[in-house]
């Protein structure tokens, strides 16, 4: 049969490599538009399903697909052509395979963790999921790393190297490295303690009392937490900071506490427990009050100037403008009731008893 194609001439190439040459370029070329056609076609299509996997999976293997074909058959081809050239460096063709499909092997991966995070991140907002942005960013982060890590090893055996070897002096020298980047490695694991623990995600208000830290998280990397503080100015707190202070999170609180004492005039006194029965009464009809949560009104103490009386209850909504209209309107209506019960509220005063003074009878 080789014989027969070695005779044969075909556009006047005679030599069967070269007509073995041709064939897989050829394949190749037609392999390619064709892989491509497919994926094209099938992406329109998961693009009307619910799961966000084939979504991911397609749009991670359009581009690395082609190129693991292009590796196959270049190898090839250059295969056909050391068969006839007894050069050394066809030796390397095998490598130079590996080489090729593992770089386009971790290329699919990195790809398919990216457009799955985004997929699924997109797809669950826009049927109004509730979606933790932080663990996913966490995943996202920690399979890229790992794929990294897979990658080199691999590719450093597949070019020879000792990779045993390579782990067993990273362990020595992870040593001398672990004192010289003490503050990176404790900023990683800080990091890592917020993407497990999960104190707070991006989107909340934190704020700490044992540091100058409030404002709202725009991001966290496994090396700095970024915050925009109230008045938009940005800063960048390092992750290890966070396993050694006090945080407060007032986004999840379930209620905000309205606490807050008001002095009538000492005139006024036998008109207190009318006042503390109303706005008692008031509090437990308000709608944006939480009934369910403590509520206390009650006559509290005889001051210099005014007999107090204390309101300590929680308005259901926790967002800061609209508790403070809730607050504002709380307050006004204690007024009011104050006027109604033809009483008034205290300011401070001093009155002042002169004795007489005899008179100089000199």
């Amino acid at each position: 049969m080789n014989q027969f194609l070695k005779d044969v001439e075909i556009f006047g190439i005679s030599e069967l490599w070269l007509l073995k040459l041709i064939t897989v370029i050829t394949l190749t070329i037609v392999l390619h538009f064709i892989v491509s056609y497919l994926l094209a076609k099938l992406l329109k299509a998961t693009e009307k399903t619910r799961s966000h996997w084939d979504d991911a999976l397609l749009l991670a293997a359009i581009k690395p697909l082609p190129y693991v074909i292009w590796v196959i058959g270049l190898t090839v081809s250059l295969s056909i052509i050391g068969s006839q050239n007894k050069d050394e460096i066809f030796e390397f063709i095998p490598v130079l395979r590996e080489v090729g499909i593992t770089i386009c092997l971790a290329w699919f991966c990195w790809r398919l963790i990216t457009f799955a995070c985004e997929k699924y991140l997109e797809k669950q907002e826009v049927h109004g999921e509730e979606v933790d942005h932080t663990t996913v960013d966490a995943l996202s982060k920690l399979g890229h790393l790992i794929i990294i890590i897979a990658a080199v090893l691999t590719l450093m055996q597949t070019l020879g190297f000792s990779v045993s070897g390579l782990l067993a002096a990273g362990g020595i020298g992870g040593i001398a490295i672990g004192f010289a980047a003490k503050d990176i490695l404790a900023n990683f694991f800080g990091g890592f303690t917020i993407y497990t623990d999960r104190p707070f995600v991006v989107g909340d208000w934190i704020r700490s009392p044992d540091k100058d830290i409030e404002g709202v998280v725009e991001k966290i990397s496994w090396r700095y937490t970024q915050i925009r503080r109230f008045n938009k100015n940005l800063i960048y707190v390092p992750n290890a900071v966070f396993t050694t202070v006090a945080l407060e999170n007032p986004s999840r609180m379930t209620n905000r506490r309205i606490k807050e004492t008001i002095g009538i005039r000492y005139d006024d006194m036998s008109k207190m427990a009318a006042i503390v029965d109303d706005v008692k009464a008031m509090l437990k009809a308000h709608p944006e009050i939480d009934t369910s949560k403590t509520l206390i009104v009650n006559f509290n103490a005889f001051n210099a100037s005014s007999v107090d009386f204390f309101i300590y209850t929680f308005t259901k909504t926790v967002v800061w403008a609209d508790f403070h209209a809730v607050k504002q309107d709380v307050l006004l209506r204690i007024a009011d009731i104050v006027a109604d019960q033809g009483a008034e509220i205290a300011f401070p005063t001093q009155t002042l008893h002169i004795d007489s003074v005899p008179e100089n009878t000199a």
